[in-house]
């Protein structure tokens, strides 16, 4: 099997010769330990002599000084730090109730045409090696922006007590992901074989919002951005950090194709009670521990992790690190070993 080849079998449960696996998304901190490891230049030729199976690429979003679409909404109020800014910050709409007198078009919302080029989406697939699924990194961070847009215990308290007010805003977040992802997939359309989309919903150990409350707020929006990928063919990887096994039941309403990262050390996220109660209906993409396990664990133990986790899903399973970054306290003998393990 050839890299597609193997995604595509992997994400739809089918027989594979080995699972897929997948790097992640270093953070520019960890390179320097990665290239001098595997004694290459960049990022590229280190995908490439790993063997990752999946190609990720960023929708590039023009919108100095950050130039990403996760950091589309210039939310915080005025004198943050814009280069510190937390979801738990002050946002513009922390004092605003009702979307009938509260003017919601005062905050400057952001146009993604004018911040996307689709000359340069297609540019930027058009630089993936042949052979490879090319696996677009949307986002589309539609409820953690929601956060950010009151703070984010403003914004659960509002929730709940001015639902008006949070939907209003909630629905323009999706609106605008709704008009950033048609530009990309539309210069794209052909080229683009799945995309990553998510909000986080799990702390360490339990959900921070109810399944009913995700449910009712979240998934309205999830749906619109899930249904328009797949009305482009895509796959679907939906990205969820912490304990969200309550939830998985509402990703699986959605059509998601896989659930990631798995973060292997929160609460009820073990792979064989994952397999147990989901395996035969959505697939999985992670499972290697990066709390723990990567960071401080030797060759042999990593070694013994992947080797079970080929055991309790022989397809299914995307093989990564339980976090899309890797940071710069992950061993690269560590990263060496996932890969060498997970392929042989």
């Amino acid at each position: 099997m050839d890299h597609k080849e193997r995604f595509f079998a992997t994400i739809e449960r089918k027989p594979v010769d080995r699972p897929a696996c997948w790097l992640g998304m270093p953070v520019p901190a960890a390179l320097e330990n990665l290239f001098k490891h595997f004694k290459v230049s960049d990022l590229r030729e280190l995908k490439l002599k790993i063997g990752s199976d999946i190609w990720e690429v960023d929708v590039p979003y023009n919108h100095p000084p950050n130039n990403h679409i996760a950091m589309a909404f210039d939310f915080p109020k005025k004198g943050q730090d814009m280069d510190h800014r937390t979801l738990t910050a002050p946002g513009f709409f922390e004092d605003y109730i009702d979307p009938l007198k509260d003017d919601i078009d005062a905050f400057d919302w952001p146009n993604p045409a004018e911040h996307i080029n689709p000359e340069e989406c297609r540019e930027i697939i058009e630089e993936v090696p042949e052979g490879y699924p090319i696996m677009g990194v949307l986002w589309s961070a539609h409820f953690q922006d929601i956060y950010s847009a009151f703070g984010m215990s403003t914004a659960l308290v509002k929730m709940l007590r001015h639902p008006d007010i949070f939907n209003a805003v909630h629905n323009r977040i999706i609106e605008f992901y709704l008009k950033a992802n048609k530009i990309f997939y539309e210069a794209t359309k052909g080229m683009l074989d799945a995309v990553l989309i998510g909000n986080d919903f799990g702390g360490q150990k339990r959900l921070m919002v109810s399944p009913e409350n995700i449910r009712r707020f979240a998934m309205p929006g999830a749906r619109k951005l899930v249904d328009q990928a797949k009305s482009y063919g895509l796959k679907v990887i939906y990205h969820s950090c912490g304990s969200i096994f309550e939830a998985i039941p509402e990703f699986i309403d959605l059509g998601v194709d896989a659930i990631h990262p798995i973060q292997a050390l929160a609460t009820d996220m073990e792979p064989k009670k994952l397999k147990k109660h989901y395996g035969e209906k959505v697939s999985f993409c992670g499972g290697v521990d990066h709390q723990k396990l990567l960071v401080f664990g030797n060759p042999n133990q990593v070694r013994e992790r992947i080797r079970e986790l080929k055991k309790i899903f022989p397809t299914g399973l995307i093989i990564s690190p339980s976090h899309e970054a890797i940071l710069p306290d992950i061993a690269p003998e560590n990263v060496e070993i996932l890969f060498d393990t997970a392929k042989n």
